[in-house]
C-alpha cells in the first residue's frame, strides 16, 4: 500500500471535484501533479526534518562519523547507505530532506551521497514491477548496477574530499550546545527539548522550501506539458548518440520510477531500444532540474557537478550495457 495515497486522493478531489478540471488534459496533470508532489515532500521536509533533529540530539553523531570512517569497513558504509537507499520510496526531490539530516548529522559526505543516488534509482518500482515488465534478468542486472553506481559515485565523491562545497548554514547548529550550558548537567525538561527540536526543524525546512516549490511548480509543468510523442520520436533509433539524448531528455522531467514506468514501456513498444529507454527512465527519476534547484541550498556548484556530473555517467553506461545486452 502507498503510504501517500491519501494525498493523492486529496490531489484528485482538488483538481477534478472542487477545481472542476478535466481529465486526461494537459492542465489536470499540472495541477495534480503540483498539489500531490507539495504535499507530500512538504510532509516529509517536516517528519524528517524533526526526526533528524532529535537524532543529533540523542545520537553520538561524532562517533557514528568516526566509525563509518575506519578503514576496516572497506567502503561497506557506501553499501549500506546504497541500501537504506533502496528500502526508502523517495524520487530523487523527496529523498533530500533525508539527505539534509544526514549531512547535518555529520554522516560522511560520501556516504550521504550514496544513500542520494540509490534512493529513487533503485526502488519499489524496480524491485517489484520491473520483473513483469522487463522479466528476472533485467530486473536483477538493473538493481546490482543501479546499487554499483551509488557505492562507486559515493566513494568517487568522498575521495574527492568536497566537504567544503556543502553550505555551511546547512551544518550549523548550535541549540544543543547552549542548552546543556545553560543546564550545566542539570536535567533538561521536556519542554525545552521540544523548543530546540522544533526551531531546528523549522530552521532547515523555512530555508529550502521556496526552493521545494519553485522546484516542484518546473517539474509539474514539463510533467504535464510534454508529450509523450515527442520524447518517443526524438528517442527512437539505434544511434550511438541515442542513450545520451535520451539522458539530456530525461534530466528536466521529473517523476518518480512508478508513474513513469508506462511510459518506458510505451516507449519499448514503439521500438526505442531497451538501454536507451532506461536511461531515460534512470535520468527522469535520478536527475532533474527541480532537484537541482533544492540541492543549490545545500551544496555549492562545484559539488553539484560533480554528483550530477559522476550519476549521468553512470546512467549513460547503463543504457549502453542494455542496449549490447
Amino acid at each position: 500500500m502507498d503510504i501517500f495515497s491519501p494525498l493523492q486522493k486529496f490531489a484528485d478531489i482538488v483538481t477534478f471535484q472542487w477545481f472542476g478540471i478535466t481529465e486526461q488534459s494537459y492542465l489536470s496533470g499540472v495541477v495534480n501533479f503540483w498539489i500531490y508532489d507539495v504535499l507530500k515532500i512538504s510532509l516529509l521536509l517536516i517528519v524528517i526534518n524533526y526526526f533528524m533533529a532529535i537524532t543529533r540530539y540523542y545520537f553520538p553523531m561524532e562517533k557514528v562519523r568516526d566509525l563509518l570512517t575506519k578503514k576496516n569497513w572497506h567502503g561497506t558504509q557506501y553499501l549500506l547507505a546504497a541500501i537504506l537507499g533502496v528500502i526508502t520510496p523517495f524520487c530523487s526531490c523527496s529523498s533530500i530532506p533525508l539527505f539534509m539530516g544526514f549531512l547535518s548529522a555529520g554522516i560522511p559526505l560520501g556516504v550521504t551521497f550514496a544513500f542520494l543516488i540509490s534512493s529513487p534509482l533503485v526502488n519499489e518500482s524496480s524491485l517489484f514491477l520491473f520483473p513483469s515488465v522487463f522479466g528476472i534478468k533485467i530486473t536483477l542486472l538493473y538493481n546490482i548496477l543501479g546499487i554499483a553506481i551509488a557505492v562507486i559515485g559515493g566513494f568517487l565523491i568522498q575521495k574527492l574530499k568536497l566537504e567544503k562545497y556543502v553550505q555551511p548554514d546547512i551544518l550549523a547548529f548550535a541549540g544543543k550546545k547552549q542548552l546543556l550550558k545553560k543546564y550545566e548537567g542539570q536535567y533538561i525538561p521536556w519542554k525545552e527539548r521540544f523548543k530546540l527540536w522544533t526551531n531546528e526543524m523549522w530552521d532547515i525546512t523555512k530555508n529550502i522550501y521556496p526552493y521545494v516549490l519553485l522546484g516542484v511548480t518546473l517539474g509539474a509543468l514539463i510533467h504535464g506539458l510534454v508529450p509523450e510523442s515527442l520524447i518517443s520520436s526524438a528517442l527512437n533509433g539505434s544511434s550511438l548518440w541515442s542513450v545520451p539524448i535520451a539522458v539530456i531528455l530525461g534530466v528536466p522531467l521529473y517523476a518518480n520510477s512508478v508513474s513513469v514506468i508506462p511510459i518506458i514501456e510505451a516507449l519499448i513498444s514503439k521500438g526505442v531500444p531497451i538501454g536507451t529507454a532506461l536511461a531515460f527512465m534512470t535520468a527522469t527519476v535520478t536527475l532533474s532540474i527541480p532537484e537541482a534547484l533544492m540541492l543549490k541550498k545545500i551544496l555549492k556548484w562545484q559539488l553539484m557537478a560533480v554528483f550530477f556530473g559522476i550519476t549521468t555517467i553512470g546512467i549513460i553506461l547503463i543504457g549502453y550495457l542494455f542496449n549490447s545486452y
